[in-house]
């Protein structure tokens, strides 16, 4: 599936459905039903004017209602939208006092959760985080004094992931507290229907250890978020997950078990809709490359409909010079796509990529060279002189290379006697010598016994090579079947 063939741009574009017009009053007052319509019209055009038509609706009904209870979900909207924050609370109280008789329990917790995913998504500076957290402070009295449990977990987890996006981590620890004892029976153990709530928050957390970098709290809670079978989550939080996990593993450069987690991750945003998965195909195809494969990662059938995506090409670009060894291509597109760089992430592990492929391009400039400069080696690497001596140095280091480096006069010399090419050189010419040495001498289809004397007229030879070749005349000439002067089958030289 491509981005162009999306229906959503986010997996949170699923749950904005408008309750209020599936589940319309039955009969009311024809004055209250033209009131809140004609408000609805005024919505796009003239909103303060709709916000003051709304809340005039609650006014018209003799007994809190169903129209009432619309009314004021549609103003608190519309104030929120405005900014008139103070007001959408005040109001936001009055709509709760309709919850406990006014609407029944199922439409009522569709609209508050439906209300509350609203303001989550219009909200867009510190302001709105506080008055977001105020309607969840509100829903959460309400909904525990109604037992509406369901309603209350997922309140406790909206109003932990606005801790996490505000960084107070405090709260976010004690809220998530909070919700994993919720969803514990009265014995202690794990309640199967809740499993998914639990899940939820264990996301919450790795995401806070992720941020914090403890990297020792991440993996416990990563370990138990792996093993929560009852529940049934949404696949962003299953991705959020993976992704915390794959970098995770990256940071302790296990890059096998981070490939594996970025390229679930990336499934599980792609299955939902959300454009994150662009970035964590970026960290899969980073992972590839670190891994040293040689395994396209756009070779899966779930990948290959990006692999010409413009917003991945950079990376798709980068692997493929990194297979092909090719520096100048890597190094050039790292300079044309610096907002590759943007990414925290990938600024912090892109260099160990690109040590490695200069190391390689080294190694093999170098291999003919005893005696060689830093500066041959950057102009040819398009890198800086200090870059090379350290190249050169971690290479050393590695045992990749036995060299000395004369850092006043810029130059290097590969370890004479010492040195591996050259030793592999001479164990290889001194390898084909003994071969030679062997074929020739020891071979038994070309030995000559000794006790044997050469026939008259035959050419008798000194040396292994020559006795070789009378060998070889006289088998041919057998072979032949000819017969010389001496009658014994022997060609003439």
């Amino acid at each position: 599936m491509s981005d162009d063939d999306d229906f959503m741009q986010d997996s949170d574009a699923e749950y904005d459905f408008e309750y209020e017009d599936d589940d319309e009053p039955e009969g009311g007052d024809v004055d209250i039903e033209n009131k809140y319509y004609n408000a609805k019209q005024l919505k796009a055009d003239s909103p303060e004017e709709a916000v003051e038509e709304f809340l005039g609706v609650p006014s018209l009904e003799e007994t809190k209602g169903d129209w009432g209870f619309k009314g004021l979900k549609q103003a608190i909207k519309l104030e929120f939208a405005l900014g008139r924050y103070e007001d959408a609370v005040k109001h936001y109280k009055e709509l709760l006092t309709y919850v406990k008789s006014a609407v029944t329990r199922n439409y009522s917790e569709k609209s508050i959760n439906n209300m509350l995913d609203y303001i989550e998504k219009t909200a867009s500076d510190q302001t709105a985080y506080k008055c977001m957290e105020e309607f969840y402070s509100l829903t959460l009295e309400t909904f525990q004094a109604t037992n509406n449990e369901r309603l209350a977990l997922k309140t406790n987890v909206k109003l932990a992931k606005l801790y996490l996006d505000k960084k107070e981590y405090n709260q976010l620890s004690s809220k998530v507290r909070e919700i994993h004892k919720a969803c514990l029976r009265e014995d202690g153990t794990s309640d199967p229907g809740k499993g998914t709530y639990s899940l939820e928050a264990y996301a919450l957390e790795i995401q806070m250890y992720a941020e914090m970098k403890n990297n020792k709290r991440l993996k416990a809670i990563y370990q138990k978020a792996l093993t929560v079978r009852s529940a049934v989550p949404h696949p962003k939080v299953q991705g959020v997950i993976r992704e915390c996990g794959g970098k995770m593993h990256m940071s302790e450069e296990n890059w096998k078990d981070a490939q594996s987690d970025f390229f679930e991750s990336f499934k599980n945003y792609d299955e939902a809709g959300s454009m994150q998965r662009i970035q964590v195909l970026k960290y899969l195809v980073l992972t590839t490359m670190l891994m040293k494969s040689t395994i396209n990662p756009f070779d899966s059938q779930e990948t290959k409909p990006y692999r010409n995506n413009p917003r991945i090409s950079a990376m798709t670009d980068l692997v493929d010079a990194y297979q092909r060894d090719d520096i100048h291509r890597y190094e050039s597109i790292l300079h044309d796509n610096q907002d590759l760089l943007e990414d925290p992430f990938i600024a912090e592990n892109i260099d160990e990529v690109s040590r490695n492929m200069r190391s390689k391009a080294v190694l093999k400039l170098i291999a003919p060279y005893s005696r060689f400069t830093l500066r041959f080696v950057a102009k040819h690497i398009k890198v800086t002189e200090s870059e090379v001596q350290d190249i050169l140095g971690v290479l050393i280091v590695d045992k990749k290379l036995k060299a000395q480096i004369d850092q006043e006069h810029g130059t290097v010399t590969v370890g004479g006697e010492n040195s591996e090419h050259l030793q592999r050189l001479r164990d290889w010419t001194s390898a084909m010598d003994s071969l030679f040495t062997t074929v020739l001498n020891d071979g038994e289809g070309f030995k000559i016994n000794d006790s044997q004397s050469a026939p008259a007229g035959d050419i008798a030879y000194s040396s292994p090579l020559e006795s070789n070749i009378s060998l070889a005349a006289r088998t041919h000439g057998k072979k032949m079947g000819g017969r010389g002067r001496g009658g014994k089958g022997i060609m003439s030289y």
